[in-house]
């Protein structure tokens, strides 16, 4: 449909809610915000307001410290190396389409070239 959109990116949930949301307190999402983990939009009253790709950055960065025992410096590292593995990912996938696309394109470029020597 031409009026969907991903609103994943969009901010619309305030500290105590996005807080309540990942089970933390809102000054620990202050402090990651302070650590340089998390970059939450601004308000015009320059109220912090999270997405929800903000609030799953927060439950990735719990799970890292809580249930893995990372501190914050090895959780942003990983976080960076996460991000890094995606991007990889999707050049790859493209690259793979790029391929499909070019072993097609000869394939049908063989079959036209038999046609007019037979």
């Amino acid at each position: 449909m031409a009026f969907e959109r991903d609103h994943s990116a969009e901010p619309c949930y305030v500290i105590s809610i996005a807080a309540r949301m990942v089970g933390l307190h809102a000054q620990t999402l202050r402090y990651y915000e302070r650590a340089g983990l998390l970059s939450p939009s601004r308000s015009l009253g320059r109220q912090r307001l999270y997405s929800p790709l903000d609030v799953q950055r927060i439950l990735r960065i719990k799970a890292l410290t809580e249930e893995m025992g990372v501190n914050l410096a090895g959780a942003e590292v990983a976080l960076r190396l996460m991000a890094q593995i995606r991007e990889l990912q999707a050049e790859n996938e493209g690259l793979k389409q790029e391929i499909r696309r070019l072993k097609s394109r000869a394939e049908s470029g063989r079959r036209t070239a038999r046609r007019r020597i037979s």
